[in-house]
């Protein structure tokens, strides 16, 4: 197969068709658990609380975890056009993924609010993910400065630039406003570290 140079400036081997059904598979699996889920606790059992040791499979399990069906809906939208995006730009968007998920969770499982004994705080949801789609974007079109990835960062801008600052100022609203704010963290991060998430060009 040809080596094809992604829009980030690394070198892969992929077709977009493939990195488009990976990323369509993680919707569904998003869907799945989320069925599951009603029928078992699994939210009562994964969703992310920070600083509970237990609770450390929260930092990926969170993510495919939706507090009811409005929920979910809202957020397979926004990851359908970013996660095709991604895959559109031809980087290793499973890898991506993956580093955009365990950063984020990491740095929310460390910071994020945890309640009191009395009342815990715990943290579900794909929006962590979205945020940090949205600053990876951004960040990476600004480390690279590269045309295409500008294009695709002025897109990504432009359809979620308002929500992603109105979602990370704190407030008392019930939502993971401080996953947001590190989901949105994760992805510069991944960004800076795209080169080491890409690993080793491969050959044709």
């Amino acid at each position: 197969m040809q080596r094809l140079s992604n829009d980030f400036g690394y070198q892969n081997r992929h077709t977009i068709g493939d990195e488009i059904g990976k990323m369509l598979l993680l919707v569904g699996v998003i869907w799945v658990v989320f069925f599951l889920d009603c029928a078992l606790p699994l939210s009562e059992w994964f969703a992310l609380v920070p600083r509970r040791v237990e609770r450390i499979p929260g930092i990926v399990a969170m993510t495919f975890l939706h507090k009811d069906f409005g929920h979910v809906l809202a957020n397979t939208v926004p990851l359908l056009v970013l996660l095709s995006l991604l895959a559109g730009s031809r980087a290793h968007s499973s890898k991506t993924v993956a580093a955009l998920i365990v950063v984020g969770g990491a740095l929310l499982w460390l910071f994020g609010r945890n309640g009191t004994q009395s009342f815990v705080i715990s943290h579900v949801g794909a929006s962590l993910l979205i945020y940090g789609l949205v600053t990876f974007f951004l960040a990476a079109a600004w480390f690279e400065k590269r045309l295409v990835p500008m294009l695709v960062a002025v897109l990504v801008g432009f359809l979620y630039g308002g929500s992603t600052l109105i979602g990370v100022i704190p407030n008392n609203s019930g939502v993971s406003w401080d996953g947001h704010l590190c989901g949105a963290i994760g992805g510069v991060i991944v960004a800076l570290l795209q080169p080491l998430i890409a690993g080793k060009s491969d050959e044709a």
